[in-house]
């Protein structure tokens, strides 16, 4: 359903004079009880957040996607599957099916992707106060740390 109404369905609900005021200044209205598409999102992208954050301790091992072990990657897919979202496998396929951030704009819940010139090598799920939940490497566990190099880029699940 497209969550704007059009004027001639507004005309009947608001009156003409309102729906030529609505329609001259370019404006649109919600239905009541739908939600944006990036309202969604954002609702999305904080409860896979939290699904990482439940992850807290978890061992890390290669190439392992849940749900009580995780590498970088893994964290991530299995944190957005949980929330009704497909992600790739890898850090850098991850990036490449996201949308660009730059880190003004980045929220709580986007992907946060460390990279050495073009090429990416890992991700972390970003938790606000340049924080992210991640699963670094070898002999470590899913922790809260905070980003620790300006080569970063954000993505945001779609």
């Amino acid at each position: 359903m497209n969550p704007q109404i059009h004027v001639p369905l507004l005309m009947t609900r608001a009156g003409a004079v309102s729906a030529l005021t609505l329609a001259a200044v370019g404006g649109s209205l919600l239905v009541p009880g739908t939600v944006p598409e990036a309202h969604a999102a954002t609702t999305r992208a904080k409860a896979a957040l939290k699904v990482a954050a439940s992850k807290r301790g978890a061992p890390y091992r290669y190439g392992a996607a849940g749900p009580s072990r995780f590498d970088c990657s893994g964290l991530t897919l299995y944190s957005y599957k949980r929330v009704g979202k497909k992600l790739p496998r890898t850090a850098q396929q991850q990036f490449n099916k996201t949308r660009r951030v730059p880190a003004s704009s980045r929220q709580q819940g986007d992907l946060v992707f460390f990279h050495s010139g073009s090429r990416v090598y890992h991700v972390g799920i970003y938790a606000g106060r340049g924080r992210i939940w991640h699963s670094p490497k070898t002999g470590s566990w899913v922790k809260l740390e905070k980003i620790w190099t300006k080569s970063v880029w954000y993505g945001r699940v779609r």
